[in-house]
């Protein structure tokens, strides 16, 4: 596991990249859209979202504890039918490790 990286767009990209290479693209996507709505709102609340939102995604990613209760509800979601019981237990799953990722990180 490497250690939790400063809350800043270089760093969390750094992180992510040794961590999770795959989800570079994705993640430099999102962050030129948040840039640019911040530009033309005139507004940093787009950059402080993609913060939050990647700075958890990492913090998932760089904790096997975190990244494997996430793959194991999102199996679960992705198998079962909306109406069944698991998959509404699988979904607070999920929510529960991005809002614990989230808090994490800061």
């Amino acid at each position: 596991m490497i250690s939790r990286p400063p809350r800043t767009p270089d760093a969390l990209l750094l992180a992510m990249a040794r961590i999770a290479p795959h989800r570079l693209s994705e993640m430099q996507r999102q962050k030129d859209e948040a840039f640019s709505l911040a530009a033309q709102g005139d507004t940093l609340g787009p950059v402080r979202g993609w913060l939050a939102v990647w700075a958890g995604e990492v913090e998932i990613e760089r904790r096997p504890d975190l990244a494997a209760r996430r793959r194991a509800a999102e199996r679960t979601a992705q198998t079962l039918d909306k109406d069944a019981p698991a998959w509404r237990k699988a979904a607070d799953e999920l929510l529960a490790v991005v809002n614990e990722a989230r808090e994490a990180a800061g």
